[in-house]
C-alpha cells in the first residue's frame, strides 16, 4: 500500500471519529478526533504555526491601512486597527471538556465545568495576543455561546463573565466591551456577520481567525440564523472557500475544529 493511500485512510479515520453528529451522543475518550487535539504534538504545532504566520502579516496590515480583513468594509483608513477572534478552540481549548462531560451536550454543561476549571489555551495565542497589543490593534473575542439567564440564577448573562474569566485566566487580560456573545443584544443572533459588523464600525478589522468556517464566511451554517434567509450548503460552502479566496492565510487564519462545528451537519 502506498504511502499516499496510508496517509488518506489515517485522514478519513481522524474526520469520521469527530463528525458523528453536531453533538455526541457517546463518549470520546477514544475519538481519534479527541485524541488528536488533546495528545498529539501535530495540533499543537499547526496552530503554533498558523498563529506564527498571523504575528507576522501583523506589521504588514497594520502599515496598510487600505486594508480590511471584512469584505466590503471601505474608508476605514482612518479607524484604529482590530482582530476578532473565536473563544472556543481559538483562544480556549476545551478539548478536557470534549472529552469528559455526559452526553448530549449543552451549554449549561460547558458552563459549570468552566466555572470548576482553569482555562487551557490553544497553543500559540498568547503569543500572539501579546504581540497584537505591542503593535497597538485591538483584540475582540467573539462567541457563539449564548448570553442567557438560568432560572436558578440572578443574573441574566452569567456566561459573559465565565468567557471572561476563562480568557483571564490564559494571562490575557481583557474588558467586557471587548467579548461578545450571541444573544447579548437583540441583533446578535448565531450568525457572526452582525457582530463583525458591528466591530467594523468603529475599527478596521485586519485580521478574523476562528476555528469554525462560519467564524468568517456569512450565512455558512445549515441550521440558519438572521440575517440569513435560508441553510447553507455543502456546496455553497464549496463555493464560498473560492469565493473568499484571496482572504484565506492571509487577513483570515482557519485553525482546525476536528471535535465539533458547523461543518458536521455536512458530512
Amino acid at each position: 500500500m502506498n504511502t499516499t493511500r496510508i496517509a488518506a485512510m489515517v485522514l478519513a479515520a481522524v474526520m469520521t471519529a469527530g463528525c458523528a453528529t453536531d453533538v455526541p451522543t457517546h463518549a470520546p475518550e477514544d475519538d481519534l478526533a479527541h485524541l488528536w487535539v488533546k495528545t498529539s504534538a501535530d495540533y499543537a504545532a499547526l496552530t503554533r504555526q498558523i498563529y506564527g504566520v498571523a504575528q507576522r502579516d501583523l506589521e504588514r496590515f497594520v502599515a496598510d491601512t487600505s486594508w480590511s480583513a471584512i469584505p466590503g468594509q471601505t474608508d476605514a483608513e482612518h479607524l484604529p486597527p482590530a482582530v476578532i477572534l473565536d473563544v472556543d478552540e481559538t483562544v480556549i481549548n476545551n478539548v478536557s471538556f470534549q472529552v469528559s462531560f455526559e452526553r448530549p451536550f449543552s451549554d449549561r454543561k460547558l458552563e459549570m465545568w468552566d466555572r470548576e476549571h482553569v482555562a487551557e489555551p490553544v497553543p500559540g495565542v498568547v503569543e500572539f495576543i501579546t504581540a497584537a497589543r505591542e503593535a497597538g490593534v485591538a483584540t475582540f473575542f467573539m462567541t457563539n455561546r449564548p448570553c442567557e439567564k438560568y432560572e436558578d440564577e440572578t443574573e441574566q448573562c452569567p456566561q459573559k463573565q465565565t468567557v471572561i474569566d476563562g480568557i483571564r485566566e490564559l494571562g490575557i487580560d481583557v474588558e467586557p466591551e471587548f467579548v461578545m456573545l450571541a444573544l447579548e443584544r437583540p441583533d446578535w443572533t448565531g450568525e457572526k456577520v452582525g457582530r463583525r459588523l458591528t466591530i467594523a464600525e468603529n475599527y478596521r478589522v485586519i485580521m478574523v481567525i476562528g476555528d469554525d468556517f462560519a467564524d468568517f464566511v456569512p450565512c455558512a451554517r445549515k441550521r440558519f440564523h438572521p440575517p440569513c434567509t435560508e441553510p447553507a450548503t455543502r456546496a455553497s460552502r464549496a463555493a464560498d472557500v473560492d469565493k473568499y479566496a484571496e482572504y484565506w492565510g492571509n487577513g483570515w487564519y482557519i485553525l482546525p475544529g476536528p471535535m465539533h462545528g458547523s461543518w458536521t451537519r455536512f458530512r
